[in-house]
């Protein structure tokens, strides 16, 4: 019989520990409505949040066509389109579903490149997904995405680091893992 390797059952155990307490507090942020701290106006550039069953954790890109009154607003959605695809889909949200464009990152992308358990955003089926970085196999990441499930690889330019909108400022979550090439 083959001796075990505990180390290795370790790092194991402690890998599938961060994926739980991510999954978890992922889980929880995206969940969550935004604080409403910023009044929108007419040709604002928004992210509007998914709540929908299976789209939770999602933002798409908008612009803000008018304030509706109550916090709401009407938004066309500048990836997602009508059922016919004819044009842009619009709909109506309340601001604490919205939230400014995140600012552009390409910069620090390069410069610090990412880490095992980095939450991060993908550009995926028209929006951005908001999960964490599971693996490295060759050039792609593997993002986990706790509101669904799903670990899928992807090419680091489909990648950004996940910012929170808080008290009217762009946040960046802690960074939580290992640089790749050290383990």
């Amino acid at each position: 019989m083959a001796p075990i390797n505990v180390t290795e059952m370790n790092s194991v155990q402690l890998h599938q520990s961060r994926m739980a307490m991510l999954s978890e507090s992922i889980k929880s942020i995206a969940f969550k409505k935004q604080q409403i701290t910023k009044e929108y106006e007419k040709g604002d550039e928004v992210e509007v949040a998914s709540q929908e069953l299976g789209f939770i954790g999602s933002y798409y890109a908008a612009t803000i066509i008018c304030s509706t009154g109550d916090d709401y607003y009407r938004i066309k959605y500048k990836t997602l389109l009508t059922d016919d695809e004819s044009e842009p889909l619009e709909d109506v949200f309340s601001a604490a579903e919205i939230r400014p464009v995140p600012p552009h990152q390409h910069e620090t992308m390069s410069e610090n490149g990412f880490r095992l358990y980095d939450m991060v955003d993908v550009f995926d089926n028209d929006g951005c997904w908001f999960g964490f970085i599971s693996a490295k196999v060759g050039d792609e990441y593997y993002v986990y995405f706790p509101t669904t499930a799903d670990n899928i690889a992807y090419p680091p330019h489909a990648l950004r680091f996940h910012q929170e909108w808080s008290n009217g400022n762009w946040i960046f979550l802690p960074r939580q893992g290992k640089i790749f090439n050290l383990y």
